[in-house]
């Protein structure tokens, strides 16, 4: 066992894709992509580069002399320059022009941003996933009558794939501000100690066009078709509480879903998958806690609480850059999409083992449905010459002793025998229980969610992304 603090995000939660991301591995190599990118654009554009220094470069892009820099950083205490003299000893033609013209946000910043939009996307892919099995359970139980609630109070029913609709359309509004976010991918770019872009003025002799086209070649090179117009040393870390943001609101929708199935799972009307073997308690052996639902709930909590990292980063900064942002974006950042990525997978597992008790769901309807149908009963009885005030009036006396049997007495729901044995009324406890049919109170739940689907969900999930988020485990 390890004697050290270890990260329960990386060791129990997040997936090994996302944690790969954030992985060191993937960010020193692409310090080096950008190097070479940086040297071959500035090469294009008339700098007394060799293709011979790129070749070099490029040799050596992923094979990392991990222990040379290291050494090195222990030396002169500074993470990029310790990588420059790494990359410099692996390519000896190449050292003098790695780095050229540039300062530590040019690889820090830029990395960060391509890690970010990586990371969003694979977060994307996550919640196509999930809202693709909701959908599923919403159309598979679009029909099934169950008890609505406001406040925790019985409301009027509503069915089960109807209150599922009320998770995905959470889920697709966070889809959504994703998917606007990603309209707007861009790089740092090119942009000097401040953000003046001096140095490269410089190498350029003045010639600005020649400036600007460096900042835009670099981008392309990398993927990306836009960078920040202005930046400081750094991009606005406005961005980075964007990002973190996005993150929270997804946070958001998940615990709600989840907050839901525990109820429900209180309820013994649905519960989350649970495995044959899985303990629920150590001590009362008969237990099946809602684990997951939990976990997503404490999980996504992380998330939410997290968004006053980023928030308080970009209030604090002093002009160009500060650097009271680095140890804290090392920490906040990344841990906020770590503790997402589990959160959304943990949400795809639960949906797509959901348990339906159909007749727990009928039986706790049943026992209230008869004082939601008094209306109905009501009308019924006007239409056979009863006087409506009248039959109001009896209706809520009886409605009041039936609710005094349940509440103090522990009895059952007995309204249905009180109305059918009064005169008042006119009818027969036969045609009272015709009226009882849960599906006559549903409204157009069940034709809703079909709707909702089609003409919704379906446009979102694109063809493209159904065959990614099939590539993803659970």
């Amino acid at each position: 066992m390890k004697n050290t603090y270890e990260s329960p995000l990386t060791s129990r939660y997040a997936s090994q894709e996302m944690q790969a991301l954030f992985s060191p591995d993937k960010k020193f190599k692409t310090w080096r992509k950008l190097w070479i990118a940086l040297a071959e654009s500035e090469m294009e554009l008339g700098i007394d580069i060799s293709q011979d220094q790129i070749d070099e470069l490029k040799k050596y892009q992923d094979d990392i002399n991990y222990d040379v820099a290291k050494a090195r950083e222990k030396e002169v205490r500074h993470d990029v320059m310790s990588h420059v003299y790494a990359y410099g000893v692996q390519c000896p033609k190449a050292a003098g022009i790695i780095h050229l013209g540039a300062t530590s946000c040019f690889v820090g910043d830029n990395t960060d941003l391509i890690i970010d939009y990586e990371a969003l996307e694979l977060i994307k892919k996550r919640l196509v996933k999930v809202i693709s099995v909701l959908s599923k359970f919403a159309d598979d139980y679009k029909d099934l009558p169950t008890l609505g609630f406001t406040h925790f109070q019985p409301a009027q029913p509503t069915t089960v794939g109807k209150r599922a609709s009320l998770w995905i359309q959470d889920f697709l509004f966070d889809l959504e501000t994703l998917e606007d976010f990603l309209q707007r991918k861009r790089l740092r770019g090119v942009k000097g100690t401040t953000g003046t872009q001096a140095s490269f003025l410089e190498l350029f002799d003045g010639d600005f066009e020649k400036v600007k086209e460096l900042d835009k070649t670099v981008a392309k090179k990398m993927g990306y078709d836009d960078v920040f117009a202005v930046t400081g040393q750094t991009y606005s870390r406005k961005f980075d509480s964007k990002v973190v943001n996005i993150l929270a609101g997804i946070a958001q929708s998940a615990t709600k879903f989840s907050n839901d199935i525990r109820l429900l799972q209180h309820l013994k009307e649905i519960e989350e998958p649970f495995e044959k073997n899985q303990i629920g308690s150590s001590a009362m052996a008969y237990k099946r806690n809602p684990m997951r639902s939990e976990r997503i709930a404490a999980l996504a909590r992380y998330v939410i609480a997290d968004t006053i990292n980023p928030a308080m980063t970009v209030a604090g900064q002093w002009f160009e850059r500060t650097l009271d942002d680095s140890a804290n974006r090392r920490i906040s950042v990344p841990e906020a999409f770590l503790a997402t990525d589990a959160v959304l997978n943990l949400c795809a597992n639960v949906s797509d083992g959901l348990v339906v008790y159909p007749k727990v769901i009928e039986q706790r309807l049943m026992k209230e449905l008869p004082f939601m149908a008094t209306e109905n009963i009501m009308m019924d009885a006007v239409k056979r010459g009863g006087n409506r005030q009248d039959l109001h009036e009896r209706i809520r006396v009886h409605s009041l002793a039936a609710a005094k049997v349940i509440k103090e007495e522990g009895g059952s729901n007995d309204l249905v025998d009180r109305i059918a044995g009064d005169p008042s009324f006119g009818i027969t406890k036969e045609e009272i229980l015709e009226v009882l049919r849960p599906e006559l109170y549903t409204g157009c739940a069940g034709l809703q969610v079909t709707d909702f689907i089609e003409n919704v969900v379906k446009p979102m999930l694109k063809d493209e992304e159904a065959i990614e988020i099939a590539e993803l485990t659970v």
